[in-house]
């Protein structure tokens, strides 16, 4: 029997995985490419079901990651803005891909899940 490899040995993308698919940076890197530079509040309003703590860290992480770009305006009062970055932009179409097989394939998805649960 062979020793179990790291994850990303095992599955190559799995860090890509675990930093762009996680629950909320889809929509947030979604959004910022979709709509361009946006303040917190209009993100907020973009993707109602996050709470503000929620998506303070998310866009620290994507910022960390270098997916985003967070410019601080010393104005009175102070704004802050969010774009994505370079970086980010390389995703766009990856996203256009998955959104092009969600449309495809979703119904076939919600179809496969009613037969398996009919089953049970």
């Amino acid at each position: 029997m062979q020793p179990s490899a790291a994850p990303e040995q095992a599955c190559p993308i799995s860090p890509v995985v675990d930093i762009v698919f996680s629950r909320w940076t889809t929509p947030i890197l979604w959004t910022l490419n979709y709509h361009g530079r946006q303040r917190f509040v209009e993100l907020e309003r973009r993707i109602t079901t996050i709470t503000p703590k929620v998506l303070t860290q998310r866009l620290r992480q994507l910022e960390r990651d270098g997916l985003v770009i967070r410019t601080y305006h010393a104005e009175i009062p102070p704004r802050v803005e969010y774009e994505i970055s370079d970086l980010g932009r390389t995703l766009a179409p990856l996203f256009a891909h998955l959104a092009d097989w969600a449309t495809t394939h979703l119904d076939t998805v919600d179809e496969a899940r009613a037969a398996y649960d009919g089953t049970r």
